[in-house]
């Protein structure tokens, strides 16, 4: 069963783009007995003490960033314009809270704009949103009151401000940042499933990347430094489930692990895929695939990296990410774990060898 006290320290954890530092303190806290390492990029390393260092290096990935956004620039009546970290639909920003962190460290509480319908021609009520014409109310009155009282400064990163919540009734977590916190959690929680096992045959290494959702730039470090020879890499998968058919659906909640064939970073290794199915088929995990059209991870960097690395994805079906608010499920969290930590118990030399080297 899922840790939610973990996940919740994960999910309300401050850090957009390129501020993953209280983040990367979450992981440190609840990976003590491991081998913790964090670089100057805020990635972070964690790696089983039953490790040798002279067999196969499976890499588990995850990123830690969340969305957000920076102050750009502080009008003459307070207003705070901003830039956008990671992809954000434009007509989801309005009218939410958000966090700015000051120069001091301190969180300062805002609204995003929006003019109310009172003030808006018909015209105006069906244009298209620029997000260069949004901005946050601090509810000063002036940008000496900004600087002076708030201590906000341009370059100061922002962040959706929600708390973590459980459903205890249905299962389901309500929060911000489950892409990818939910994977940042599922990276600890099969760690932690593995330690007492005295019978693997590889290493494990975690890698909580940074700045994924600008160009997945952390794993690209991540990879080159641990140099693995398979990779599972976890996901806050986007749900599809309230848009379309459940046939036509590739990410449906309750529905078990995504297992991502495809997206537009990269093309799964079959032999990796088919061996986790047949590993979930055993086990009765539950698990459904996709084929996505858009969409990338870390995979897409991971894959390429040094050599040929066969990737698994394993996505939780998270609904509305890039936005500020999400909902998944405990069951599908669990059955990620589950997958990827007997997935790992099976990776005997030969099956190892297999899925390497064909």
């Amino acid at each position: 069963m899922a840790d939610m006290e973990i996940l919740k320290a994960l999910s309300d954890a401050f850090g957009p783009s390129g501020f993953e530092d209280e983040v990367a303190e979450v992981i440190r806290k609840h990976t003590g007995e491991f081998d913790v390492t964090v670089d100057a990029m805020n990635n972070v390393f964690v790696a089983l003490k039953s490790n040798t260092g002279d067999r196969p290096k499976v890499m588990l990935d995850a990123h830690t960033e969340e969305v957000g956004f920076m102050v750009q620039h502080i009008t003459g009546i307070g207003l705070i314009g901003f830039v956008n970290l990671g992809g954000w639909v434009t007509t989801n920003i309005p009218a939410h809270t958000v966090r700015i962190r000051n120069t001091k460290g301190e969180y300062v509480k805002g609204i995003v704009t929006s003019r109310p319908p009172h003030f808006m021609t018909d015209a105006e009520k069906s244009a298209p949103l620029d997000v260069e014409s949004l901005l946050i109310d601090v509810g000063a009155t002036s940008r000496e009151e900004v600087i002076r009282d708030f201590g906000i400064q341009v370059g100061d990163p922002i962040a959706p401000d929600v708390s973590f919540e459980v459903n205890e009734k249905n299962g389901t977590c309500f929060g911000k940042a489950f892409d990818n916190r939910v994977g940042c959690y599922s990276i600890i929680a099969t760690m932690k499933a593995l330690k007492e096992a005295g019978d693997l045959t590889v290493d494990v290494i975690g890698c909580f990347a940074a700045q994924e959702e600008v160009g997945t730039r952390g794993a690209q470090v991540t990879s080159q430094v641990v140099k693995p020879d398979l990779a599972i890499v976890f996901e806050g998968s986007p749900a599809d489930d309230f848009l379309t058919d459940r046939f036509q659906a590739q990410c449906v909640l309750k529905n078990g692990t995504q297992i991502r064939h495809h997206d537009a970073s990269y093309i799964s290794s079959p032999r990796f895929i088919s061996h986790a199915r047949w590993i979930a088929d055993q086990g009765r995990i539950r698990y459904q695939c996709a084929v996505r059209r858009r969409g990338s991870t870390n995979a897409g960097k991971i894959h390429v990296s040094h050599k040929a690395v066969p990737v698994l994805v394993l996505g939780i079906p998270s609904r509305y990410v890039h936005t500020h608010y999400n909902f998944c499920a405990v069951d599908d969290i669990d059955a990620t774990v589950s997958l990827a930590a007997q997935v790992i118990r099976s990776l005997t030399p030969e099956v190892a060898d297999s899925l390497m080297n064909g």
